[in-house]
């Protein structure tokens, strides 16, 4: 008997949970970092393993292991997601995806600026930090809120937070990758070439895959660039057809594709262990007296404080205004300027991924702590804008 699902209708069940799994996860990681446990907590995570010998040689410490490795699943789920959008979902159309393209634009344009304006004399490759959104956390809100938000806006904000995780993913890529070792990335191309091979010969061995999938990753580890975007690009080369042998089906056709499949498999992994495993990891700062003065005195840390703050909806609302009035789009059923101010507000909530290009964008540890606590600071304070914002609405 095969089992029923619902693919979108699951996706967002499950990102709301792992917002909750995150702040709990978040939450456990500040405390452990501020308590009698400390020192075990840090210097299990410096620990570092080794694998191997000369050229292929992986030297990982437990916290690489986790930011390497481990969220090359949640950039792969990531992946699969947004290949699932392009073809099947909210972007699926140009007329679809055209308001939200320019509001993520916007909403990433705008929180550069604004970080640029305030800390780029004084480390300007931090500007990628603040451009990002967490799926999980923004859809978790606007799906707490329930009827008060309408279905449309809900939408919207799934189809800008993947753009969105879109250009995060080329910031990465391109901005934070560096020595990058020509001989390597020609051989992660040479995968990528025998992939797309074997999917082209109908090849459905998970073993297979698997095994050019972590020479993929080896080959980017190897090059200098991210190796999560191994995950990304696995993800994005996933075909959205049908597949033929599954015990699983889409309750609203019958049939479920290879991306809805996958999704199923590796999605609960992402929700329900890497991100929170993440989270807990890469929260842990320890908060004094001193830090909390010298995150407030840090123009880096209100560089990320008020490009997620101000600019996340500031920069959505002005780009959908525009668009609007060129008329190259129209705003959601619905929608108003508020409602689109509430929503970039959510945008707001950068976190798993903002926290993800801080520890890139810096290389000292203090100053990754700084960036850290701005985000989470941001990120907490763009929700209850948020949801003050459609709890004032709704009252209207």
């Amino acid at each position: 008997m095969k089992r029923r699902i619902a693919p979108l209708r699951d996706f967002l069940n499950r990102e709301s949970t792992s917002g909750l799994l995150i702040l709990l996860a978040s939450a456990l990681g500040l405390i452990t970092a501020n308590s009698p446990l400390s020192d075990n907590y840090f210097s299990t995570l410096d620990f570092k393993l080794s694998l191997g010998a000369d050229w292929y040689l992986i030297e990982l410490s437990i916290l690489k292991v986790i930011n390497y490795l481990l969220m090359s699943v949640f950039f792969f789920v990531v992946g699969l997601e947004i290949k699932r959008e392009l073809t099947s979902g909210h972007l699926a159309s140009f007329k679809k995806a055209l308001l939200p393209f320019i509001a993520a634009l916007g909403g990433m344009a705008v929180p550069a600026l604004i970080y640029l304006a305030i800390a780029g004399s004084v480390a300007p490759g931090g500007w990628g930090v603040p451009v990002a959104t967490d799926i999980a956390l923004a859809v978790g809100l606007l799906a707490m809120l329930g009827p008060s938000v309408a279905a449309s806006l809900r939408s919207f904000l799934l189809a800008l937070a993947v753009i969105d995780d879109i250009g995060a993913i080329l910031i990465i890529a391109f901005v934070y990758s560096t020595g990058i070792k020509f001989s390597w990335l020609a051989a992660a191309a040479i995968c990528v070439g025998v992939i797309a091979a074997l999917k082209k010969v109908g090849v459905e061995s998970m073993l297979v895959y698997s095994i050019f999938a972590f020479t993929l990753w080896f080959s980017f580890y190897k090059t200098g660039v991210h190796p999560t975007l191994a995950g990304v690009i696995l993800g994005l080369m996933t075909p959205n057809i049908v597949r033929k042998r599954t015990k699983v089906e889409d309750i609203e056709d019958g049939s479920v594709s290879v991306i809805e499949w996958l999704e199923h498999k590796f999605h609960p992994v992402s929700t329900f262990f890497v991100v929170p495993v993440f989270a807990f990891a890469n929260t842990g700062v320890v908060i004094t007296a001193e830090s909390i003065k010298d995150a407030s005195q840090s123009v880096i840390a209100w560089g990320i404080f008020f490009g997620l703050v101000i600019g996340k909806p500031l920069g959505v609302l002005i780009a959908s205004i525009a668009a609007k009035r060129s008329k190259l789009a129209e705003f959601p059923e619905g929608a108003t300027n508020s409602s689109i101010l509430a929503t970039g507000s959510a945008a707001g909530i950068g976190f798993t991924v903002a926290i993800f290009i801080a520890n890139l964008a810096f290389d000292d540890a203090q100053t990754q702590d700084i960036a850290v606590l701005a985000v989470i600071a941001a990120s907490v304070l763009s929700a209850l804008i948020s949801l003050t914002l459609f709890k004032l609405l709704a009252r209207k």
